[in-house]
């Protein structure tokens, strides 16, 4: 009974809005007071946590993320791909998907991109003659496009959780990546004969300017990517070249931003989702020993197995599972929470734990924009105007493509395997 009284109140707690963290932070300190064990366990965890290497990799990338996204980086960004690929038909709704793309790879967070570069392309697609359906379906879902792209936050969160090599997760999420853009992309250019809608010519003078405009940012994802690699360096190396170099190009070279003014908020403002993560990451630690130490995800597989026996099966029920996941849950929390307790399922299915991870954030790429609560839903609703059923209209057809997109990714393994295996990443 007294249970139950406590898991009535932690419910109330967390809908009367809570912080997640000290949610799960009560229930892992009351689990191991219940079983007799020293509640000191939960901050052996996080103490455990703030000793691992890659975790520096978090705050780096992160700080660098919201440099860009504070300076007009999106600007340069947007006129570069814009100069490459505008004369394709469906050009400039390519230009937005690579954009965003790459935006939310360098941000990690999906909202961050709809409100830096959605307020930057909705006009321009209207006025080049794109739907206003299309166009808010189109933003809206290429949000959170970049979260399998080096050197994407939530890779590096997944890798520090399961313990898989980071370096292993940033090669897997290439291949799908680019399968996500382009199944995207086709669509984009169907929909641009259709309508047909306006194209950009290419001129050479464009490229120069462009490419002169954006040169000292062009090199960044080329410093991350090859120099991984190439073995120049490691991940958590990057992540401190690239904050360096960003800070010195967009503060000193660009000078879009004050030293004095504007760095220390970006600090502020990057590390309070940092701090953020961390507490949620520390507490749910804690939790996933309580649930190991029971065995919670051994019986958890039993208890699968006795209803599905097919490997193909378990993934489609696990592909369902993940989209409702990210619907429910930021990303963040949704890693920290569920990773710990599908893997050791997933492994007994005899599923690749790299594969898993690459599954594990498609699915959560989705589930942002699955109705009725998918958070980019309610980011974009509120950045364009727009009724959150209209949003809900728009990005139907996205949602479908991307869900073949899923299938393909989920059952061929070997398209996130193949760049691990080719160039041999530790």
């Amino acid at each position: 009974m007294k249970t139950l009284i406590i898991a009535a109140i932690l419910v109330a707690f967390a809908f009367l809005g809570a912080p997640l963290f000290s949610i799960i932070g009560s229930i892992a300190l009351l689990a191991f007071q219940g079983e007799g064990i020293d509640i000191s366990a939960v901050i052996v965890e996080l103490y455990r946590l703030s000793s691992a290497p890659t975790l520096i990799a978090i705050p780096l990338f992160t700080f660098a993320g919201y440099l860009l996204a504070e300076s007009k980086a999106p600007q340069r960004l947007v006129a570069l791909s814009q100069a490459f690929f505008g004369w394709i038909p469906g050009g400039l709704a390519i230009v937005a998907l690579i954009s965003c793309a790459v935006f939310t790879a360098f941000t990690g967070a999906s909202g961050v991109t709809i409100v830096a570069l959605g307020g930057l392309l909705y006009p321009i697609l209207l006025k080049e003659q794109y739907t206003e359906k299309f166009s808010l379906g189109l933003l809206t879902t290429s949000g959170s496009l970049g979260l399998l792209f080096p050197p994407s936050l939530p890779i590096i969160l997944y890798g520090l959780v399961a313990e898989i090599s980071i370096d292993k997760l940033f090669a897997a999420g290439i291949l799908p990546g680019i399968l996500l853009v382009t199944v995207l992309s086709v669509y984009s250019i169907r929909q641009s004969s259709a309508t047909h809608v306006h194209r950009i010519p290419f001129e050479w003078k464009n490229v120069r300017s462009s490419v002169r405009n954006a040169i000292w940012e062009l090199p960044l994802p080329f410093l991350i990517i090859g120099g991984i690699y190439l073995g120049w360096f490691t991940a958590t190396e990057a992540a401190t070249i690239t904050a360096f170099y960003v800070l010195v190009v967009e503060v000193f070279i660009y000078r879009d931003l004050k030293l004095f003014s504007d760095v220390p908020r970006v600090m502020q403002e990057s590390m309070v989702l940092v701090g953020a993560i961390l507490m949620i990451l520390g507490c749910a630690m804690g939790l996933t020993n309580y649930l190991i130490d029971q065995e919670v995800p051994m019986k958890l597989f039993e208890w699968i197995r006795a209803f599905i026996g097919s490997k193909a099966v378990f993934l489609i029920l696990l592909n369902i599972f993940l989209i409702i996941v990210g619907m429910m849950m930021d990303i963040f929390s949704a890693i920290i929470v569920v990773v710990p307790l599908i893997i050791p399922i997933a492994t007994a299915y005899e599923v690749d734990p790299v594969h898993l991870g690459i599954i594990f954030l498609a699915n959560l790429e989705i589930g942002y924009l699955t109705p009725p609560v998918g958070l980019n839903l309610f980011i974009s609703s509120f950045r364009f105007s727009k009724p959150i059923t209209t949003v809900v209209k728009s990005v139907l057809p996205f949602i479908l493509i991307l869900l073949a997109a899923l299938a393909i990714i989920t059952y061929v393994p070997e398209l996130s395997l193949w760049l691990v295996n080719a160039m041999q990443v530790q």
